[in-house]
């Protein structure tokens, strides 16, 4: 089972736009898309529901919150529990899932990325959790530097805030500068 894939599907709810149906379909792997049309309104609440609770991790984390992010994430897993089932299209390429078709497409989507951010934290630690430097930004990631020193979420945003800093030591130099 690729947990990671699973953790993946936690960081892009929480980094989506979910303002409409068609956000949320949006975020729906294309393998879906067959589960796209059936989306309701109903779900789009969930998610967002969730998306909250989920940023909540991250912010735990970013700030060592161990504790929170671990009672937290308990608390998902029981709102969203795993219903693994094996999956696959022949005998060659069975592999399991976290969640079968249930009762929503939410609760299924939500079961996997709630699971694989629980196996991520027990894996890697809360410290891998993180939330972009850059004010602007806000969107959440998975720290996979091997160090754990990674502060920004894109290669965008780093370089972004470090323009930022740079031109505002610029301007303060050339302030200070009689």
């Amino acid at each position: 089972m690729n947990f990671d894939a699973y953790a993946r599907n936690g960081v892009d709810l929480v980094n989506a736009r979910l303002d409409d149906l068609d956000d949320l379909r949006s975020l729906l792997p294309a393998a879906d898309a067959g589960l796209r049309e059936e989306i309701t309104e109903r779900d789009l609440a969930t998610f967002r529901r969730a998306r909250k609770r989920l940023r909540g991790v991250f912010e735990y984390g970013a700030s060592a919150r161990d504790a929170e992010a671990v009672a937290e994430l308990n608390a998902l897993l029981e709102a969203y529990p795993v219903h693994p089932h094996i999956s696959g299209h022949d005998s060659s390429d069975w592999h399991m899932h976290p969640a079968s078709r249930g009762a929503s497409i939410a609760v299924d989507y939500l079961a996997g990325a709630v699971w694989g951010l629980a196996v991520w934290l027990c894996e890697y630690g809360s410290a891998r959790f993180g939330v972009c430097a850059d004010e602007r930004c806000g969107n959440v990631y998975l720290d996979t530097s091997s160090n754990c020193c990674r502060r920004f979420c894109s290669e965008r945003c780093a370089t972004r805030s470090h323009v930022a800093a740079h031109r505002a030591r610029k301007r303060a130099a050339t302030a200070d500068t009689p």
